[in-house]
C-alpha cells in the first residue's frame, strides 16, 4: 500500500517536472482495495484495470522500473513506451491492460473469464472499474452475460464518488452500485474500500466461489481520491467541486495509517516503519533514474508492433 501511494505521489511530481507527459491518474486514498484483492489472487489469474490503474498493477506484482519507463515514454517499458500511464499490459503477470476508455476493461475480462471456463481451469479474472463506469453499457451487458454462463469473475466497483467532477448521488439512481448486482443474479456486497482487511474477507469468499464454477460476485468498495481526477487538475480546472473539509474528513479515514495502527497493535514498531518507507523510497527513486537513462522510442518504432506479423488459426472444440 505504501509502495502504490509513494508511487503515485512520485509520479505526480514527474509529470510537473516535464518527465513524464500525458495525463496521470493518482491512485492515492485507494491503495486497500488493489492490495485486498490481490492478496488472495494468483499469478495465473488476470485482471483488467482503468485508467486509474497503477494501483491494480503493482498490487498485481508490477514492477517499478517498468513502470516509470511506461510513464516516461521509454522502450524499455512494459509496453516500449508507447502506452502510457493508462494502458500498461503484462501478459505474464496477468494484467491484460489498463484502460483509458471507461469501463471498457470489463468485456475484456469477461472473455478472459469466458476463455478460462472454456479452458476448464479454475482461473478467476478480476475486473476493476469505478462507479461513473457502472452506468456504461458494456458494464451491464458483461454482467448478464457472466451471470448467464457462471463465468469465473469478479466485478470490482471502486466507488470513490466522483466521475471526474460529477458526484455519483447525482448520476447514479441507487445509493450502491451492488444494488444493480442483483438484477442480474449476481452476489452483490459493499464493503469499506478503506479497510484491507475488509476488502480481503470479501474478495476471498468470491474468489472461492469463482474457483468453484459458482460464477460471478460483485464486490462495490466504498472508498475515496484524495486528489482530483488527473495530476494536472487544479492548473486546468476553475472552480473546485470539493471542498478541504469533504477531502480532510475523508482523511482521517485514510487506509494507510488504519493498517498502520494495527500493526502497531500487533507489535511493529517505529523502526520498522521507517525502515519500510526508506525502502519504498529507494525502490521508487531507482525507478526514476531507470526512467532517465532509458532511451525513448524511435520514429521508426512507430510503425512496429501495429500489425501481427503473423497469424495462427487455433481450432475451438466443438464449433464449426
Amino acid at each position: 500500500m505504501l509502495m502504490i501511494r509513494r508511487f503515485d505521489e512520485r509520479a505526480a511530481t514527474l509529470v510537473d517536472e516535464g518527465e513524464v507527459t500525458g495525463e496521470v491518474h493518482q491512485y492515492i486514498g485507494q491503495e486497500a482495495v488493489a492490495v485486498g484483492i490481490s492478496s488472495v489472487i494468483r499469478k495465473d489469474d488476470a485482471i483488467t484495470s482503468n485508467h486509474r490503474g497503477h494501483g491494480h498493477v503493482l498490487a498485481k506484482g508490477g514492477d517499478v522500473n517498468l513502470m516509470m519507463a511506461e510513464l516516461g515514454g521509454r522502450t524499455t517499458g512494459y509496453c516500449k513506451g508507447k502506452g502510457g500511464s493508462m494502458h500498461i499490459t503484462s501478459l505474464d503477470l496477468g494484467i491484460y491492460g489498463t484502460n483509458g476508455m471507461v469501463g471498457q476493461g470489463v468485456p475484456i475480462a469477461l472473455g478472459a473469464a469466458f476463455a478460462n471456463n472454456f479452458k476448464g481451469n479454475d482461473n478467476v479474472t478480476i475486473t476493476y472499474f469505478g462507479e461513473g463506469a457502472s452506468n456504461e453499457g458494456a458494464v451491464h451487458e458483461s454482467m448478464n452475460m457472466a451471470a448467464i454462463w457462471k463465468l469465473p469473475l469478479i466485478f470490482v466497483c471502486e466507488n470513490n464518488q466522483y466521475a471526474v467532477s460529477f458526484n455519483a448521488k447525482d448520476s447514479t439512481s441507487v445509493e450502491n452500485i451492488a444494488e444493480r448486482g442483483k438484477g442480474y443474479g449476481i452476489p452483490s456486497i459493499v464493503v469499506d474500500g478503506m479497510d484491507v482487511f475488509a476488502v480481503r474477507e470479501a474478495a476471498k469468499e468470491a474468489v472461492q466461489r469463482a474457483r468453484n464454477g459458482e460464477g460471478p460476485t460483485l464486490i462495490e468498495c466504498k472508498t475515496y481520491r484524495y486528489f482530483g481526477h488527473f495530476a494536472g487538475e487544479p492548473h486546468v480546472l476553475k472552480k473546485p467541486y470539493r471542498t478541504d473539509e469533504e477531502i480532510e474528513s475523508h482523511r482521517q479515514n485514510d487506509p494507510i495509517e488504519r493498517l498502520k495502527r494495527h500493526l502497531v497493535e500487533e507489535g511493529v514498531d517505529e523502526v520498522e516503519f521507517a525502515e519500510m518507507e526508506a525502502k519504498v523510497h529507494e525502490i521508487i527513486e531507482d525507478g526514476v533514474v531507470f526512467m532517465k537513462e532509458s532511451p525513448r522510442p524511435t520514429l521508426e518504432a512507430a510503425l512496429e508492433d501495429a500489425y501481427a506479423v503473423e497469424h495462427k488459426t487455433m481450432p475451438v472444440k466443438g464449433w464449426a
